[in-house]
């Protein structure tokens, strides 16, 4: 088991992450779509928040996720994308934190899958609420069955870097 961090490193492994976060985030804007249907993303900056929440607490990974919603318009998307990514970004957040306390982190892909899920209905969400119209729920089957998978991989993903980091951590 390793020691607690000092509040110096843990500000500086937060910084990192957000780095890393947004970096993820850059680069996912630069892939091509997975189905070139708006919203559908691979999500893989989501990662990042799962693996902090994980590694250093539910406070420091909102930390993390609410930098990189922030800093994200200048780096890869545009200042409209906030909006979108703030209701997305906190469903997604909220179902985390509800889920890594009832699941085990054995289940961590089904965690990350449902957050998949509930960060695009977020964004569906604001989508009818700026074009005043239910007809964009005629997304709703797709972006959900996106979510899911590409939450699928995130939360493999993710418990693998909780795996390697735990150990990196456990030799300090």
């Amino acid at each position: 088991m390793h020691r607690p961090m000092s509040k110096t490193k843990k500000l500086c492994f937060m910084a990192v992450l957000t780095a890393i976060s947004l970096t993820l985030f850059t680069l996912e804007a630069q892939l091509p779509p997975p189905l070139p249907i708006p919203g559908v993303k691979y999500g893989i900056a989501n990662i990042i928040t799962l693996t902090t929440m994980l590694i250093l607490g539910r406070r420091e990974a909102g930390m993390v996720l609410l930098a990189r919603i922030i800093m994200s318009p200048i780096f890869a998307g545009s200042p409209s994308t906030l909006l979108f990514s703030i209701f997305g970004g906190a469903l997604s957040y909220t179902t985390m934190c509800l889920l890594t306390r009832l699941m085990s982190e054995s289940m961590l892909w089904c965690v990350s899958a449902l957050s998949g899920f509930a960060h695009n209905a977020g964004q569906l969400f604001v989508c009818m609420m700026i074009v005043k119209t239910p007809g964009v729920l005629a997304y709703a089957p797709i972006l959900a069955v996106t979510g899911i998978v590409t939450g699928i991989f995130t939360g493999f993903a993710s418990a693998y870097l909780v795996k390697a980091l735990r150990k990196i951590l456990s030799k300090q």
